[in-house]
């Protein structure tokens, strides 16, 4: 493996020095390894880079809405973006809008640069209504009771012509949230949650 593709994560200390545990150095070799297995060159990673702007796409498969925009830009969250992408990942079953976390949106755009992403993300579920979780609860065991996605902290993707499975190992590699990974239906599930994988 050429480590050179794989730039692993480290922090400053209080001189600029740079740290780097024991486990934290391990684990970046292991995921570096699996995004390797995956079959694609990832981009270098961007730690501590604050970019001026951040751009997404989304193409939802239910209702096939599509958005590329900016929701930040020059230090700040942009109010009609958000808006606009909280409508297009509304629950499609009823109509419901919610506020969707800008740790989640965080979390794509980090999650697109790491993979070098240039298609739109395909939306399998954004934002569900209580009522939806509780009706999909119903007909599947693997929803949960208290899904984040009933309050705008979840979502469920995959991107054309890319293996789910890299996606996978691209978000454990970022060590953010949970990640669900659902190779019979074709999608990752991410969340702001604490970091677990299923």
């Amino acid at each position: 493996m050429n480590m050179n593709k794989h730039k692993l994560l480290s922090f400053s200390d209080e001189k600029g020095e740079i740290v780097l545990s024991k486990r934290k150095f391990l684990k970046n070799i292991v995921y570096g390894s699996l995004l390797a297995i995956g079959g694609s060159t990832v981009a270098e990673a961007r730690i501590g880079h604050f970019p001026s702007h951040k751009t997404l796409s989304f193409e939802h498969i239910h209702t096939g809405d599509r958005l590329r925009l900016t929701y930040f830009e020059q230090g700040r969250y942009l109010r009609d973006a958000l808006a606009e992408i909280n409508y297009l990942l509304r629950d499609f079953r009823t109509g419901s809008v919610h506020p969707i976390d800008t740790d989640l949106l965080d979390q794509l755009y980090d999650l697109k640069l790491l993979l070098g992403i240039r298609r739109p993300f395909h939306i399998v579920s954004g934002y569900r209504s209580p009522s939806t979780n509780a009706k999909l609860r119903r007909a599947s065991r693997g929803v949960s009771k208290h899904s984040l996605h009933m309050q705008g902290r979840a979502i469920d993707i995959r991107v054309e012509r890319m293996d789910v499975r890299l996606i996978r190992n691209a978000a454990i590699h970022m060590a953010r949230g949970g990640v669900g990974y659902y190779p019979g239906s074709d999608f990752v599930h991410l969340d702001t949650g604490r970091f677990r994988t299923w």
